[in-house]
C-alpha cells in the first residue's frame, strides 16, 4: 500500500495530533496570491494529465475526502482543483442526511455505493465521518438509526475502528485514500458568513442552522481531533490544511494530490504484440482509403 507524503499538514498515526496546535492561517513568506493561482493552474494541468494515466492503467482508484466546518471552502477548493480533469474521469458526490433507505443499511453502506471504480477519481464532499462527527455532537440523531444498541460510551470508537478497516480494505484493493480537513478557524467562518449575508449573490448559501452550528464548535473540535487521531495511517492520510486562505489552502490540496498520484508509477498499457504486429498493414490500409 501507498505510503503517506511527508508534509507539515500530515496528521501522525501516533495519537498526538492536536487541533489546538494547528495553524489555520497561512505560513509566512507564502508567495502572493498571483504566485499562488499560478501554481494552481500548473498543479490542476498536472493532475488532468495524471488523471488520463490513471484511467488508461486501470489499476487505481482515487478518494479524495473532504471536511470541514461550513464556510471552510469545500465546494470551491473541490471546484479550483478539479478543474480541466476530464469530467468522465471524476465524480463527486456530497453526503448531507441520510434517507430512510440509508438509514435501514449500517453507516457505510450508502458511501459504498459511490465509491470510485479503478481508473476515476471520487470526491467525497462530506463522507462517511459525518457519522463520528455530526452524530456525535448531535447524539439524539442516533435515535432514528434503528441501531440495535447505541451505548454512548463505545459507538464512536466502535465506528472509529469500522472506519479504519474500511480504508485500509480500499487501499489493500487499489483505492488511493486521500482526506483533507480543511482547517477554518472561527473567527474566519464568522466573516464568511457575513459576507453571505452582506452579497445579496450569496445570501442563498447561508442557513440560520450554519449559526446555531458554530455554538457546537468546541465540541466539533473535540470529535475531529479524536477522529483525525484515530484514522489518519500511511495508507490513508488526514491533512489538516490551513483554510484562512483559500488560494493557499487550494494549491495545498492540489499539490498533495499530484505528488500522491505521480508515485503510483501510472503507464499507458503497451499494444498486444499481435496487434502491433498489424499496426504497419492497418497504417497501409488507411493511408490508401482516401476519400
Amino acid at each position: 500500500m501507498l505510503e503517506a507524503l511527508e508534509s507539515p499538514y500530515l496528521v501522525p498515526s501516533d495519537g498526538s495530533f492536536s487541533v489546538a496546535r494547528q495553524p489555520s492561517g497561512k505560513p509566512k513568506g507564502t508567495p502572493s496570491k498571483k504566485q499562488l493561482k499560478a501554481r494552481l493552474a500548473s498543479a490542476t494541468e498536472r493532475l488532468s494529465e495524471l488523471q488520463r494515466a490513471l484511467y488508461a492503467h486501470d489499476r487505481y482508484s482515487v478518494l479524495l475526502v473532504f471536511q470541514a466546518m461550513d464556510a471552510a471552502g469545500k465546494d470551491s477548493t473541490i471546484r479550483a482543483v478539479l478543474t480541466g480533469v476530464n469530467p468522465a474521469g471524476c465524480q463527486v458526490f456530497s453526503f448531507k442526511q441520510p434517507s430512510k433507505e440509508e438509514l435501514d443499511h449500517d453507516f457505510l453502506w450508502r458511501t459504498n455505493r459511490d465509491l470510485p471504480e479503478r481508473g476515476r477519481i471520487g470526491v467525497f464532499n462530506r463522507s462517511y465521518y459525518e457519522e463520528v462527527l455530526v452524530v456525535r455532537v448531535h447524539p439524539e440523531i442516533l435515535q432514528s438509526q434503528q441501531l440495535p444498541t447505541a451505548d454512548e460510551e463505545t459507538i464512536w470508537q466502535e465506528r472509529l475502528k469500522s472506519i479504519r478497516d474500511h480504508e485500509e480494505h480500499l487501499a489493500r484493493n487499489g483505492t488511493v485514500v486521500l482526506k483533507f480537513w480543511l482547517n477554518v478557524s472561527r473567527e474566519e467562518q464568522r466573516q464568511r458568513f457575513l459576507a453571505r449575508l452582506d452579497d445579496p449573490e450569496k445570501n442563498w448559501k447561508f442557513a440560520v442552522s450554519d449559526c446555531e452550528e458554530r455554538q457546537f464548535w468546541d465540541q466539533y473540535m473535540v470529535a475531529y481531533e479524536d477522529a483525525l487521531n484515530a484514522t489518519s495511517r500511511s495508507w490513508a492520510p488526514w491533512y489538516a490544511i490551513p483554510a484562512d486562505s483559500k488560494p493557499y489552502m487550494r494549491l495545498v490540496v492540489a499539490e498533495l494530490i499530484v505528488e500522491t498520484l505521480e508515485r503510483l508509477g501510472l503507464e499507458y498499457p503497451s499494444p498486444d504484440p499481435n496487434d502491433r504486429a498489424r499496426f504497419n498493414q492497418m497504417r497501409e490500409l488507411l493511408e490508401k482509403d482516401k476519400p
